[in-house]
């Protein structure tokens, strides 16, 4: 069973990310801050407003980046062959590139959730899988 925490909630930390462009496309992106300790080709669970999706972390000259967010872990890895969930959540919130978005740290290196700042959000919390299992289905894929 999954607990549930709230944004706002003591196991819960938020930072300010910032949207901003994606290389010369004009597809929004999220530029994470520099506290949050992920690395390059690290792929996290993301939640946008309630659905889980999985993220790709790339960095370019400027840092780190969340460029999408897709439905499983496949997509994520071979840069999205299917519908870019994070730039659809960007622009249905009306967030363009400049501002800002919280970036919730609900599992260091593992679930994430963004939203709105001001918004309140409900995590569900499920168990991080494994090592070994995980690194299993890695090398299956």
């Amino acid at each position: 069973m999954s607990d549930r925490v709230a944004s706002d909630g003591d196991g819960v930390t938020a930072y300010r990310a910032r949207v901003a462009r994606s290389g010369g496309t004009r597809r929004p992106c999220l530029r994470l801050p520099k506290a949050v300790d992920l690395g390059e080709n690290d792929v996290i669970r993301l939640v946008l407003d309630g659905t889980e999706c999985h993220a790709p972390v790339v960095t370019d000259a400027d840092g780190r980046l969340l460029r999408g967010a897709y439905d499983n872990r496949r997509l994520a890895r071979t840069d999205g062959d299917g519908e870019n969930r994070l730039v659809a959540w960007l622009r249905g919130v009306d967030r363009d590139p400049g501002e800002s978005v919280e970036f919730d740290e609900v599992t260091p290196g593992y679930l994430y959730g963004v939203r709105v700042p001001g918004k309140r959000a409900i995590y569900e919390v499920t168990r991080r899988p494994d090592s070994s299992l995980s690194s299993i289905a890695e090398d299956l894929e």
